[in-house]
């Protein structure tokens, strides 16, 4: 913790292609390569759109992290 708040903290070679891998499989995952247009309710827009000012994103944001999650059994 010393090294790290000193700024002297470096990262091993491991530790720097395991960083790597960590980023390609983020961009992969995260890829948004597919449009889909639905339409929801106004009631649902709302509490979606409000639940995600809770959470501090932009509710497009917001509806695709639940939808990633649910489809991936999370």
């Amino acid at each position: 913790m010393q090294a790290w708040e000193a700024g002297t903290l470096k990262l091993t070679a491991a530790m720097n292609e395991q960083t790597k891998a960590h980023q390609v499989a983020a961009v992969a995952t995260f890829k948004k390569d597919q449009r889909l247009n639905i339409r929801i309710s106004t009631r649902d827009l709302k509490s979606l759109q409000a639940r995600a000012l809770e959470e501090g994103v932009p509710y497009q944001t917001f509806a695709v992290s639940v939808l990633h999650k649910f489809v991936s059994g999370h």
